[in-house]
């Protein structure tokens, strides 16, 4: 597939962060999961997509983001094609009933999942985390996510990400960028 060698991702933990690879357990959609080595300079999802023949559509990006209400803050995970960026202080902060949205801090979010900033994924993220995904990621046939590392992708079928722990299909989440 585009010019990814892919291989089964259940038989390749080695490209996967740890969280993700115990995320792949037990998850149904996991056997329709694949993974593919990337050069993690080219992880960025533009530069990934150009190298490895990639259209835009066809890639998600998973943002983190931390909403306040009552001066308690939740961490959420926003799922949205790399066409589109995330509607963070609309859209989101709206579904997530929060005062206030922002993009969370890059160490917490490391630290926090276990993953590699540039590969974060919605696979094995804390199971209290909603996952929001926009409409328009389900509806994309498959889809190159992160692995949890910069040195791999994973790609699998965009409607199979609603089947997560915490997901939640959003309207309007991705927002387009042309």
């Amino acid at each position: 597939m585009w010019e990814l060698e892919t291989e089964p991702a259940r038989e390749r933990p080695d490209l996967m962060a740890d969280r993700v690879a115990a995320g792949l357990e037990g998850w149904e959609p996991a056997a329709r999961v694949l993974a593919a080595p990337i050069d993690p300079d080219l992880a960025d999802t533009g530069e990934c997509a150009a190298h490895y023949g990639i259209p835009l559509g066809s890639s998600a990006n998973c943002v983190v983001i931390a909403a306040k209400r009552a001066g308690r803050v939740r961490m959420a995970a926003c799922m949205v094609l790399a066409t589109t960026r995330a509607d963070v202080n609309g859209v989101a902060r709206r579904h997530l009933e929060a005062r206030k949205a922002s993009f969370a801090p890059q160490g917490d979010v490391v630290a926090a999942t276990g993953m590699e900033y540039g590969g974060i994924t919605p696979i094995g993220l804390p199971r209290d985390w909603p996952v929001l995904v926009d409409e328009a990621v389900l509806e994309a046939g498959p889809v190159v996510i992160g692995s949890g590392l910069r040195s791999s992708k994973l790609v699998l079928p965009g409607a199979d990400l609603a089947a997560l722990p915490g997901a939640e299909t959003v309207s309007g989440l991705g927002v387009r960028t042309d």
